[in-house]
């Protein structure tokens, strides 16, 4: 048992008692933004902000670069999809749960490959090619910044990006010895599977609107 405890979380002995509270209230606060997102509720964004603005700091101290980018896009798109949210029309939400159209098929693979290209830059720019956990980081990070991009616009393929990133990151930040934040993506992609079950079934049950 000794040795399993120390496998999972034997790395935070170096770590400041600080950097850990601050860690678990991260994961605290984007779990539950994660759970109002499958209920489509505006507190998806608040929540995500805190906790967002966390993980930039404490990623940014760490020094993992492609990891405080995502979350500091994560914060900006926030306050974007919070705007979003609010409006309404005859007290109608302006942007409910759709499917994604032909355009913004196009502008996701747009954002995808800019993304990587930019994450790319940024890498060699800091010479921080130095692990294979690099390239990881470039991948992911463009599949998060589609995922919430059509989180703020409310398609439903939002949860397919998530569901692939959160496979992915699970491993990942167990491997960078962030056992926390490892748990924390293990239980967004359950959440994740089950939000995309949740609109799915809203859409089911919404008159359908052709797609252009």
């Amino acid at each position: 048992m000794s040795h399993f405890f120390n496998l999972l979380f034997g790395q935070y002995a170096a770590y400041e008692t600080l950097d850990i509270s601050l860690e678990i209230i991260a994961v605290f606060f984007g779990l539950i933004s994660v759970l109002y997102s499958k209920k489509n509720s505006i507190l998806v964004f608040p929540t995500g902000i805190i906790s967002t603005s966390i993980f930039v700091y404490l990623l940014y101290k760490w020094q993992l670069l492609g990891d405080m980018m995502i979350n500091a896009y994560y914060f900006i798109m926030s306050i974007y999809g919070w705007y979003l949210w609010t409006r309404k029309s005859n007290d109608k939400p302006e942007n409910p749960i759709s499917k994604t159209t032909s355009k913004e098929k196009k502008q996701s693979v747009f954002i995808f490959v800019s993304t990587l290209i930019f994450v790319y830059a940024v890498y060699t720019f800091f010479d921080k090619w130095t692990h294979w956990t690099a390239y990881v980081d470039t991948i992911t990070t463009a599949i998060f910044f589609v995922g919430m991009w059509l989180m703020a616009k409310r398609k439903i393929e939002n949860w397919i990006y998530w569901i692939v990133g959160d496979i992915i990151s699970i491993p990942l930040y167990f491997y960078k010895g962030f056992t926390f934040t490892s748990f924390q993506y293990l239980v967004f992609t359950l959440i994740a599977i089950s939000g995309y079950l949740a609109w799915k079934k809203h859409l089911n049950n919404t008159p359908r609107t052709s797609l252009k």
